[in-house]
């Protein structure tokens, strides 16, 4: 069967593939997993990634694969296969990662260099001089 799930960065080096980390009780504890969404009709896939956009994710790429080859990959990365039935309004939940893996050797945005601390503090002493 044919199924389909969300890409980042589809074709590159930094690609990615969208997932969901849903917390998972036992009776020895609790722990994250990570669960890829596979959805059985592309038009589903395409609503999905679209509401990720709302939520200021990067834009996905909707591609279809083999059911058999994404539980291969899934079992392979250690990541768990849902799939969504056709139909079914699947909705991203409303909080998000700060970083995801696939961006982890992309500088932090967040995070600005010495250099621009220095300029902002020589910027805010002249503001000063004119005061």
């Amino acid at each position: 069967m044919r199924v389909f799930v969300l890409l980042f960065n589809a074709g590159t080096e930094n690609e990615g593939i969208h997932s969901l980390q849903k917390q998972v009780s036992t009776d020895e504890g609790s722990y994250t997993q990570d669960v890829v969404l596979a959805f059985e009709e592309e038009d589903d896939a395409t609503r999905f990634a679209l509401m990720l956009e709302a939520q200021d994710f990067p834009a996905a790429t909707v591609e279809g694969f083999d059911q058999e080859e994404i539980e291969t990959f899934c079992d392979s990365a250690g990541l768990e296969l849902e799939l969504i039935p056709m139909g079914s309004l699947a909705v991203p939940p409303e909080t998000n990662v700060d970083r995801t893996d696939w961006q982890a050797d992309q500088p932090d945005a967040d995070q600005p260099d010495a250099d621009v601390n220095d300029l902002d503090q020589i910027r805010r002493r002249l503001e000063n001089l004119l005061d």
